[in-house]
């Protein structure tokens, strides 16, 4: 028999901004279903009808495109489904393996207060499931309202390999019976989340390890209905710098802000390729070259943390990967949009590799374009020690801005070599000490820009 190609899905609630742990997760489903030439799902799990927002699912959409993951076909959205998740708990009903309960929410919070204090894990007591079919009819004449449990089998296990954790057990006793409707109709997350992951034909799917407790009860769920179950693999947590797990509160770890400040897509990906999946390849990697080296036996089960500095590492790399081309888009009008197109990319070849944020160019725009730079302490200082020879001869061949020339006469006039030379040429040229090659520099800026910044200081 053939087998069958490898489906996953990134399933996100749109009840707030889109941060790095979940970005991993729907990265490394992405990069699954690429190496095995299968197929990536989108599912916008939006049935919190209180928290969900179309401008958050808007936004949700527009980042996982700006990082580059493409999905197969629409998206589901899960608030357009009801119907299939009402017809499905129909035929849990008539299999018996679910039962109305009519335990109040001060009922469940004592009995669970109870069971901790007893030292025991809070499960539910089983108590409506007890009751007589007159006691059941009797109180939903009385118009009682009544969440729906799944009957969990007294004895046995549910097992499963997990792709992260290998073989797992979970006791039915210590899952005890579940909600899969609660008592204002709304179907319980993990029940609808399992049914479209069949009907999607999902076959293998990652998800944070805080999904882990769910999914005994999505294999009892998916059991009782004849569906198929996907191979279930648990990531460790992404952590911030503070050790504790990334949320939707993170703001400046959203995708969108890491967007808004210039990060560059490749940067965030090849970092979140590296959190918690190991890799024999260390530099910087396309989508494709991600997805060919993935392996569900590289992921790791310990928590990974993301470090800003690291990221910071990743983006100088990208940078200096783009072409003229990408690099204007990416920098827009940070660079004057009135300069001749050879200018622009002059410009953008001299400082691209000083680089690493879109803001970062605004000090070199000024330096370039702008008014005679004033200088900083440490030029102050090596255009006062040096020979105002040296600033005469350079400012004379200085008329095409041409740093190769000024250079060759200033060295056969005063015979400077080294620092002595070209620390005050930059000082006078720049109004500081560090920063891009002069000599693509020069070529960008001006005519006569640098021959009346060295004559100045003759």
């Amino acid at each position: 028999m053939p087998q069958s190609p490898v489906v996953t899905r990134f399933a996100p609630s749109p009840t707030g901004e889109l941060h790095l742990g979940n970005a991993r997760t729907a990265l490394f489903n992405a990069l699954l279903a690429r190496h095995s030439g299968g197929n990536f799902l989108l599912r916008i799990e939006d049935t919190d009808a209180a928290r969900s927002e179309p401008a958050h699912a808007r936004q949700l959409l527009e980042d996982l495109c700006w990082i580059g993951l493409q999905w197969t076909g629409e998206p589901l959205y899960q608030s357009q489904r009801g119907a299939i998740y009402d017809a499905h708990l129909v035929r849990l009903q008539e299999s018996g393996v679910v039962y109305p309960c009519f335990c109040s929410r001060d009922e469940l919070a004592l009995a669970r207060a109870a069971q901790q204090a007893a030292g025991r894990p809070p499960r539910y007591s089983g108590k409506c499931r007890e009751l007589s079919g007159a006691d059941r009819a009797a109180r939903i004449a009385a118009g009682l309202p009544a969440s729906m449990r799944f009957a969990v089998p007294r004895e046995g296990a549910v097992e499963f390999v997990d792709l992260v954790h290998g073989g797992r057990h979970f006791a039915h006793a210590d899952i005890g019976d579940f909600v899969v409707r609660r008592d204002d109709g709304s179907t319980a997350f993990f029940f609808s989340n399992a049914i479209d992951d069949a009907l999607s034909g999902v076959t293998q799917l990652l998800r944070g390890d805080d999904h882990l407790s769910n999914t005994p009860r999505q294999l009892l769920i998916l059991k009782a209905l004849d569906l198929p179950a996907p191979q279930y693999g648990h990531l460790a947590l992404l952590t911030g710098q503070n050790g504790a797990p990334l949320s939707k509160r993170d703001g400046a770890l959203s995708l969108r802000a890491l967007r808004e400040e210039g990060t560059l897509p490749l940067a965030l990906l090849n970092q979140l390729f590296r959190l918690g999946h190991s890799s024999a390849r260390h530099e910087l990697l396309s989508f494709d070259e991600m997805a060919a080296a993935f392996e569900t036996g590289h992921l790791q089960r310990s928590p990974a943390q993301f470090e800003h500095s690291q990221l910071l590492v990743w983006q100088k790399e990208a940078v200096h990967r783009m072409n003229v081309d990408e690099s204007l888009q990416w920098l827009g009008a940070r660079v004057p949009q009135d300069l001749p197109r050879e200018q622009r990319q002059a410009f953008i070849a001299a400082v691209l590799p000083n680089l690493v944020r879109p803001d970062d160019v605004l000090v070199w725009v000024d330096v370039a374009f702008g008014n005679d730079p004033q200088l900083d302490a440490e030029a102050t200082a090596a255009v006062t020690v040096a020979d105002r020879a040296l600033f005469v001869v350079a400012a004379a061949a200085a008329a095409r801005n041409d740093f190769a020339a000024i250079v060759a006469a200033a060295k056969l006039a005063t015979g400077l070599k080294g620092p002595a030379l070209f620390k005050p040429l930059r000082a006078a040229l720049t109004g500081r000490l560090a920063g891009p090659e002069l000599g693509p520099l020069l070529r960008a800026m001006a005519p006569g820009a640098a021959q009346r910044r060295l004559a100045r200081f003759a």
